[in-house]
């Protein structure tokens, strides 16, 4: 990743992640389990890896940075929490091979991501790259180095 910063990265991310959540919900409805269970699986370690590096990564570079532990990263740690809950529902309606819950869980998580990769690409990671200042470039490879991780 050469020029471009973490946030372009994770905002990429963002988008595949959602690409993942509209197949495995258009899988559902068509009944095609296997699939449906393969998008699940692989919408769940995107998700997971997603928010590892974040938290893993980002969020203590920017706390070390701006000397801020309860402001904006608290917030997303509490809608990474959230989110996990909803994917482990996902999961059990996708084992259950439940249409109807997955179409209503796979929205809500939507709906969350949504509103929370908002926050994120439009006030955290602005912040989080100013505070990195000169090292931002540093950052962006061990965040992509943690997300890639296996």
């Amino acid at each position: 990743m050469p020029s471009a910063l973490f946030d372009h990265y994770l905002m990429a991310d963002h988008r595949a992640c959602d690409h993942l959540l509209g197949s495995l919900r258009r899988h559902a409805v068509g009944k095609d389990w296997p699939a449906a269970q393969a998008a699940f699986a692989s919408l769940q370690h995107d998700v997971l890896a997603h928010f590892a590096a974040e938290e893993e990564v980002m969020f203590p570079a920017f706390e070390a940075a701006s000397g801020m532990t309860c402001g904006p990263t608290a917030v997303m740690r509490m809608e990474h929490a959230e989110a996990r809950e909803l994917l482990d529902d996902l999961a059990a309606a996708t084992q259950a091979q439940d249409t109807d819950g997955v179409r209503g869980h796979a929205e809500a998580l939507l709906i969350l991501l949504q509103q929370h990769n908002m926050k994120e690409e439009n006030i955290l990671y602005p912040a989080a790259i100013s505070a990195a200042g000169p090292t931002a470039a540093e950052l962006t490879a061990q965040i992509v180095l943690r997300r890639e991780a296996k």
